[in-house]
This record gives C-alpha cells, structure tokens and sequence, in this order.
C-alpha cells in the first residue's frame, strides 16, 4: 500500500465508520473495485484507532461524567454506563463464536450487497415510524438489550454497526439524535474490542509494517471521524436517515450489477 492508498482508505474509514452506511464493507469493497490490494491487519487497527480517539475526544465530557459515576454510583451517569456495558456484551460473544464465519464467506460481495440494500430499508422504516422523543438517558433494559443484540449483527460486513444499533434504537423510540449519540458512545468498546481482535491476530501471524503509512492513516481517519460526528448529530434531526436508506439501497444494487 502506498501513501495516496493509506489517505483514501483512511478518509473512507473516518467518513463511514459513525455514518449509518458500513465501514467494514466499503474497506473491503473499494480495494476489491480498484484492484487493490488487501489492507492488511495493520491498517485496520490504525484506522480503528483513529476513529476510537476522535469519538473519545468528542465525547471527552460525556465520558469524564462516566468515570466519575463508577466511583460514585449516585450520579446519574452510572446508569448509562451500565447500559453501554451490557449492550456490548452480545457483540463480544458473537465475535468470538463467529469470527471465523465473519472472516471468511460473510466477506463476500454478495452478503455485503444485500446486508447494505436490506438494513438501509429497515433503517428507514425505524426512522419513518418511530418518531421518537426520548432521551439516550431513558433506556430500559429491553431498550438495552434490544440494541445490544442488533449491534451484534453488525459483524455481518455491510449492515453497518452504527446503522443497525440507530435503526433498533429508533425503532424503540429515541429521537434521532438520542440514537446517534448512544450509538456513538456505545462505538467506544465496540471498537476497542475489533481492534484488540485485529491486534491478537496481528501479534500471532507479522506482518511487515509501513509505520508512515499507518500513522497517516490514523491521523486522516482521526480528524475525519471527529468532523464526520459533529456533522452528524448536527443535521441529523433536519434531515433524518432517508438520505442513508437511499445511499445504501443504491449502492447494493450497484454492487450487484458490478460483482
């Protein structure tokens, strides 16, 4: 991989990872669709680190309140960390039982066209009929593990972790920006743990490593992946996720005519 490469995969990565649209499938389909080659583990874990700092660094006084609610469990941040603890659990589970199906035939154009077209309708449908007022701060334990066991599909390449994880929590009633925000905070060990993952592998099987390549590559996905979250929670009351649905429907059908 050379440095223009790194730069384009790492726009891609910051852009779509916080975007309801699927990070994992447009980092496997556009190399696939320029004859690139395969990233390789180091990559992923640059750019999952890049974009693990810019919703740490966004969210810096969200989660400043966090940590102060594990000492003290009256404040009323402990309940939010609670939830985010037990809503990642499914996808912690489904990795480590499934990793070898997710690494191997999930990855085909196929599931990643049909994954994109099929949740980006049930995003739309969430969006479209749930209309939802409440806060991220309200979430039941059915909310939570709801939201929890939705993120776990989102090791299938193409249905997109925040899309998915925004789609249920509509569904249940969160207003739009509520959604995007615990879909957000709930990235934090969601990402942490893909890139633990990629490092495991990383460390048992070297592979040669392009340090310029990769600090690039988490410095643009960093900067883009905070930009892209500000942007976000800023319009997405207005504009709601119809542009996401229609974006992903398109782009499974592309893929299908292409591959």
């Amino acid at each position: 991989m050379d440095l223009a490469q790194a730069v384009i995969l790492a726009l891609i990565q910051g852009v779509t990872e916080f975007l309801p649209i699927s990070s994992s499938g447009h980092l496997i389909l556009v190399p696939e669709l320029l004859g690139w080659p395969d990233q390789g583990l180091g990559f992923d874990i640059a750019v999952h680190l890049g974009t693990l700092a810019a919703v740490i660094v966004y969210f810096r006084r969200d989660l400043a309140g966090m940590a102060m609610a594990v000492v003290d469990r009256q404040r009323p941040e402990f309940r939010l960390v609670v939830c985010i603890m037990v809503a990642s659990v499914p996808l912690g589970a489904a990795g480590l039982v499934f990793s070898g199906q997710v690494e191997g035939a999930l990855r085909s154009p196929g599931v990643i066209a049909a994954s994109t077209a099929g949740f980006g309708v049930l995003l739309w449908l969430a969006d479209r009929l749930g209309r939802g007022r409440r806060a991220e701060t309200s979430l039941g334990w059915l909310d939570v593990a709801a939201i929890g066991f939705g993120q776990a599909l989102a090791l299938i390449p193409g249905t997109s972790r925040s899309g998915i994880t925004m789609t249920v929590a509509l569904a249940m009633g969160l207003s739009r920006q509520a959604a995007g925000r615990f879909s957000f905070l709930l990235a934090i060990p969601a990402i942490a743990m893909a890139a633990l993952w990629q490092l495991m592998q990383f460390l048992s099987s070297p592979e040669p490593v392009a340090w310029s390549a990769l600090a690039l590559a988490a410095l643009v996905s960093a900067a883009v992946a905070f930009a892209t979250i500000a942007l976000f929670l800023s319009l997405v009351e207005r504009i709601g996720m119809a542009p996401f649905a229609i974006y992903r429907v398109l782009l499974g059908g592309a893929l299908v005519y292409l591959l």
